[in-house]
């Protein structure tokens, strides 16, 4: 558990249905889905991972074509 400067456990009461307080981690879930905040360059967004798996399977297709 969480403890106090003092050494002592936090007295907080944990958050519903879960384990810890709201100040030691119970409420923290991340940022929200599409938090354009959070954008920095796009790289790793589910359109470029869709892009790149779809240049892959093609890459694989016609490397097993030419073998």
């Amino acid at each position: 558990m969480a403890q106090t400067r003092s050494g002592a456990e936090c007295q907080s009461p944990a958050v519903k249905g879960k384990r810890r307080c709201r100040m030691h981690g119970g409420t923290n879930l991340g940022p929200p889905k599409g938090n354009r905040n959070a954008w920095k360059h796009g790289g790793r967004s589910a359109k470029a991972e869709d892009v790149a798996r779809y240049l892959k399977a093609i890459a694989r297709l016609v490397r097993d074509d030419l073998s």
